[in-house]
Parts: structure tokens; C-alpha cells; sequence
């Protein structure tokens, strides 16, 4: 039997918020990572030492770069003698369908690269079934070599949450799993030599739908008080007193919050791939996330509707209202924007006429949604209306919304008499 190569050099392919923390782990680990990404501004950044995710300091990228233990480019040139290769890539929504585009060309380019006895990981967020009938099939085409046997091949979800001052990727247990039983040998110790304490289960299709099982978790509880959040104001109720009062149950009862919408990577898109996986082989529809992503979906137009609601009270010429959004991330204490329910708040009201600027010192100036005018700090303007729609650690305590005659704050963080709460 192979011993694997005995050089500690490995592949991360994606250095998004997922694959970057990951490399950075595993040059502290005293391995030599090559980090690959296809976006060429993203290269350069991470060139000049500058990071895109806020849980991978700049000092860490540069530091790295110094040492000569991290690279960054766009093509495998230069990989012979991998001992490792991690696949981060997107798996995104293409009408309504899971496009595992990103994943089948990671694998092709791995595949002649590959060599016996090294060990492929993939982290993408997927259906069940992907690693053994999507990537091992490529790999083994591309490589005349057969997984699980002369090289080594599991699944391993990836549990990164941008932002969380708590939980990172080191100090969060990691699903790990294998085809067999030598290949999950391989997977845990590459996590264990990173300092992750690893969670072993039984095949790749367990571990992918562990992932999918997480964040379908979420969705479905953050759709019902969603949803309670809609007919709160109807039944008289105020809906976030009685989460909180819910929350002092020591058992049965775990809290979630509404809010406009979900966004990132995660929530609007993962569930979906674990309903479409059940149509496609059940013949049955996953009917509780497609009653999530109905609700939830729905939460920007339903801002709106306050909103507009909110200006009528006091103006009947809404079109030539302002409105200030707060937040433009999808979450707390990132810069990121992806599926963001703020955007989709902003084009709403800016299909009734209405003028939108917008404050958020997480997003640098690089990322800022350009059809959106941007308010910087101590700049004195009056607006109509402010929405709050993503609250920044940085801001508790500070109203972002001052200069506004009126709030809605999606939130519940903020207090005065001209605020009103989901």
C-alpha cells in the first residue's frame, strides 16, 4: 500500500471566504500551499498582501507570502508533488438548478496533475452522491488511477461563518469522510494536522448531507418567524418580546430571529440543492424548503411594503421620497453581498421612483453595488426614511439612521420615538 507523498504541499483551489481561512491554516501548519482562483482582481489583492475576508487579517496573508509558504494563482502550473488537494469552488443556483460547473473543472485540471498516494478533498457545498458519482469518475478518467486505492478521496463540509467572532475554522469540528475506509484515514488527519478536532462519518453522501441538513435547518426556523413576523402587527403582538420570552426555555427551543431576507451563499441556495437531489431521485417534492424559500424570498417586498406604508403616513408624493439603507451586507460583520436581501430591498424601491443611498463601512470601496449612492460618515444629509436592514457590531450603540425622519428597523437594535420594528 502507497505511504502518500511525504512533502507537506497543498492545492486549495477557491480563495474566497471559504478557501483562503483554509490555506492560511495550512501554511500555520507548516505545510506549502498554492492557492488557485480564476478572479484575476482577487489575485492581485492577495498579491499585494491585501485580504477580502475579515476573518483573515492582511498581516496573515503577507506573512504568509514572505515565508514563502503561500502562492496564489491562476492555473496549476507549477503543482507536481502535491500531497493535498482541497476543492473551495462555488456551486451556485443556475435556474434553479445545481451547477457543479465550478467543481467538474477543478477536477479535470487536478486530474493529470495527480500522482499515487496523494489525497483529494472536496468542500464545496453539494448534493449527495456528488464526490463518488460526479468526482471520482473524472478523477479516475483523467488519471488512469483507481480512488480509494492508488490515491485517496473524501468529502468535508465546509462550516465557515464570515464574521463570527466565536467560531472559526480551526475551533469548529469538521464533518470529515472518505470512499473507503483509507481514503477517511487520510481526510481526518490532513484536518487533525491543522489543530480541527474531526467528526468521522460513514460515507461522502452522510458528510454532503450533513451540510445541506445545517443550513436547511436554519431556513426553515428563520422562515417561521419570518412568517410570524408578518401577522405580528395584526394579532397586536410584538413578535420580538415573545422570542425573547421563548428563549429562556432551557430545553425544546432554540432562538431565531426575522429579518429582511437571507442572503450569502448559504441559505438561498443550499437547501435548494438538497430539493432538487430529492425530486430527481424520489420523484417527491421537499415541501417544507420550498415553502422557506417562499417566505423568505418574499421578506424584501414585504420591507418595502412597510416602507411605503411608513412614507404614505406622512407624504403623499412617495416617489420623490429618500431613503437611507443601513447594511448592504447579507450579514453582521462582513463586506460581503451576495444574495444580499438589501439589494433587492434597494431595487424594489428604486422601481417605485424613489431615491436610495446607502451606509456601510464594512464593504470597501471595490465592492460597493454601484447603483447605489454611497453615504460616508459625517455626511450631513436629511432623508424620508431609513431602513435598517444589517446591523454591524461596530454600529451597537450608534444610530446610522439619524439624520431620518422616520426608521424601520428590521432588526429590533434600535430605540426612539420615530422607530418602528419589524
Amino acid at each position: 500500500m502507497d505511504t502518500g507523498p511525504a512533502s507537506k504541499f497543498v492545492i486549495v483551489i477557491g480563495q474566497g471566504y471559504v478557501g483562503l481561512p483554509l490555506a492560511m491554516a495550512a501554511v500555520e501548519a507548516g505545510f506549502r500551499v498554492l492557492g488557485v482562483d480564476t478572479d484575476e482582481k482577487l489575485l492581485e489583492r492577495l498579491a499585494a498582501g491585501k485580504s477580502h475576508v475579515e476573518d483573515v487579517p492582511a498581516e496573515t496573508i503577507a506573512a504568509a507570502i514572505s515565508s514563502g509558504l503561500y502562492t496564489a494563482q491562476s492555473d496549476l502550473v507549477g503543482c507536481a508533488g502535491f500531497s493535498h488537494a482541497i476543492i473551495t469552488v462555488p456551486t451556485p443556483l443556475n435556474n434553479g438548478q445545481p451547477d457543479l460547473s465550478f467543481i467538474q473543472a477543478a477536477a479535470r485540471a487536478l486530474g493529470p496533475h495527480v500522482s499515487p498516494g496523494v489525497t483529494i478533498v472536496l468542500e464545496s457545498t453539494t448534493y449527495p452522491g456528488t464526490t463518488e458519482e460526479l468526482v471520482v469518475p473524472l478523477l479516475e478518467s483523467e488519471t488512469g488511477l483507481k480512488a480509494g486505492l492508488d490515491f485517496y478521496v473524501g468529502y468535508s463540509p465546509e462550516r465557515i461563518d464570515p464574521g463570527n467572532q466565536e467560531w472559526n475554522l480551526t475551533n469548529t469540528p469538521k464533518v470529515v469522510s472518505g470512499v473507503n475506509k483509507i481514503s477517511l484515514e487520510r481526510v481526518a488527519k490532513f484536518y487533525e494536522d491543522l489543530g480541527i478536532f474531526t467528526v468521522p462519518v460513514s460515507g461522502t453522501r452522510e458528510a454532503e448531507l450533513t451540510k445541506l441538513l445545517e443550513n436547511t435547518f436554519r431556513h426553515v426556523n428563520i422562515a417561521l418567524v419570518n412568517e410570524l413576523a408578518m401577522f405580528s402587527a395584526t394579532l397586536g403582538v410584538d413578535i420580538w418580546e415573545s422570542i425573547e420570552a421563548a428563549s429562556t426555555k432551557p430545553f425544546g427551543f432554540m432562538k431565531f430571529l426575522p429579518g429582511p431576507g437571507v442572503g450569502g451563499h448559504c441559505l438561498p441556495i443550499d437547501p435548494s440543492y438538497l430539493s432538487w437531489a430529492i425530486e430527481q431521485k424520489a420523484g417527491r417534492n421537499f415541501r417544507f424548503v420550498e415553502l422557506a424559500n417562499s417566505i423568505n424570498s418574499h421578506m424584501p417586498q414585504f420591507v418595502v411594503e412597510r416602507a411605503i406604508r411608513m412614507l404614505g403616513e406622512h407624504s403623499p408624493q412617495i416617489d420623490d421620497s429618500k431613503i437611507l439603507i443601513a447594511g448592504l451586507a447579507y450579514k453582521p460583520n462582513t463586506s460581503d453581498t451576495r444574495e444580499s436581501p438589501a439589494l433587492k430591498v434597494v431595487e424594489l424601491l428604486q422601481a417605485r421612483g424613489i431615491s436610495v443611498y446607502g451606509v456601510d463601512k464594512n464593504i470597501p470601496e471595490y465592492a460597493w453595488p454601484k447603483h447605489v449612492v454611497r453615504v460616508v460618515e459625517g455626511q450631513e444629509m436629511s432623508f424620508d426614511l431609513g431602513i435598517l436592514l444589517t446591523n454591524h457590531s461596530q454600529d451597537n450603540g450608534k444610530n446610522p439612521l439619524k439624520g431620518c425622519a422616520r426608521i424601520l428597523d428590521t432588526r429590533n437594535v434600535l430605540t426612539g420615538t420615530n422607530v418602528e420594528h419589524l
